[in-house]
């Protein structure tokens, strides 16, 4: 019976990958009716699920740190290549997407999906235990891509607006491509070690012995069902967004909203698979995908809408409001004094999800 259980288990998560590339195949560029926004639905939810099961299934293989950054620069590359694809049909209109949604996944990822899992862990096991070297490292990153591409803008003068100039942007573009490579070969080669779980004593985890490790040949299956699951994933949600955006209209709502909850969908797995390591103790492992999937946001995103802006029409507006840099400057100070401790208590998950929060109050009221 159970190894029945089980193969269904694994069943669905063969066939909901698949499955979703074939709908957005028929759904792609036309005008949904509500039946089929709600197949789409419930279809995207699927795909997130099994995306989590076959980065798990990966990251099991190949071991923390490396399993981390499957699932975050699986997500953010396809990402990147929605957000080229939305700026190419929209014009003038689609100046902000960028900035709008590296911002709205900075956020996310470094107060949603670190303040949820602080609180998990500390709720479930007493206080949350990372390796401040580590998380340490990749917050001051995250830091400097976003002040570097996010908030400089504001203040350049080469030209009006919240603008880079074309050498300021290769530049910018160019510094986002070396810290990100800087970052992964620390991560994985040199420093390892700061990245991958530890005990309540400090010592560092260096294997999981909770499950037998999988086999290269299921973890090959797994690796493209997980590029499936995520093309499936963003491409659905795009699918969907003219349904959202309707939605947040007849609400009254601002436009900013719909980036928000596009954002949120697209990074529904990294919060899935964060939150089941935070519920068995591997906060580092959590705070790599937050923070790792924060950084592969900008990191890729930045030099790829470079690239794209010789050709596409209109202008690139990068720079955040006085707002939105204000609760920047608010998410890196408060993570600092999280970090330095490498425990945090509820406390400190409380806070991050309240910044969280503000940043949706401020996207519905701004």
């Amino acid at each position: 019976m159970i190894t029945r259980f089980r193969s269904l288990t694994t069943g669905w998560t063969l066939l909901v990958p698949m499955l979703a590339v074939v709908l957005l195949l028929f759904t792609w560029g036309r005008h949904l009716p509500g039946a089929l926004v709600a197949l789409v639905t419930v279809v995207l939810a699927g795909s997130v699920l099994a995306a989590v099961h076959h980065a798990e299934v990966v990251a099991h293989r190949v071991g923390e740190p490396f399993g981390s950054l499957v699932l975050a620069i699986a997500v953010t590359i396809i990402e990147v290549a929605l957000i080229v694809t939305l700026m190419a049909d929209g014009g003038d209109k689609s100046s902000t997407l960028a900035r709008d949604t590296v911002f709205a996944a900075v956020m996310i990822t470094c107060n949603g999906i670190v303040g949820l899992c602080l609180l998990v862990a500390s709720l479930r096991h007493g206080t949350a235990v990372f390796n401040p070297e580590g998380t340490g490292a990749a917050l001051a990153t995250v830091a400097t891509l976003a002040t570097l591409s996010l908030v400089l803008p504001t203040f350049t003068t080469s030209r009006p607006g919240p603008e880079f100039s074309g050498g300021q942007l290769t530049f910018a573009a160019l510094s986002s491509l070396i810290l990100y490579g800087l970052f992964v070969a620390t991560q994985t080669v040199r420093h390892r070690d700061y990245f991958l779980p530890i005990t309540r004593q400090g010592e560092v985890i260096t294997a999981d012995d909770h499950a037998a490790v999988p086999s290269q040949r299921t973890s090959w299956i797994s690796v493209g069902l997980l590029g499936l699951a995520l093309v499936g994933v963003v491409g659905l949600a795009k699918g969907v967004s003219p349904a959202i955006e309707s939605g947040v209209q007849a609400a009254g709502l601002h436009q900013a909203v719909v980036g928000v909850v596009i954002a949120l969908l697209v990074l529904l797995p990294e919060t899935i698979a964060a939150l089941r390591s935070a519920r068995r103790d591997r906060v580092q492992t959590s705070l790599n995908l937050a923070l790792g999937s924060a950084m592969a946001s900008i990191g890729l995103t930045i030099p790829a809408v470079a690239l794209a802006s010789i050709w596409l029409s209109g202008p690139l507006v990068l720079g955040l409001g006085a707002t939105h840099m204000l609760l920047l400057a608010l998410t890196v100070v408060v993570s600092s004094l999280t970090v330095v401790p490498g425990r945090a208590t509820p406390l400190q998950g409380g806070v991050h999800l309240v910044l969280f929060f503000a940043y949706l109050e401020l996207a519905i009221n701004p």
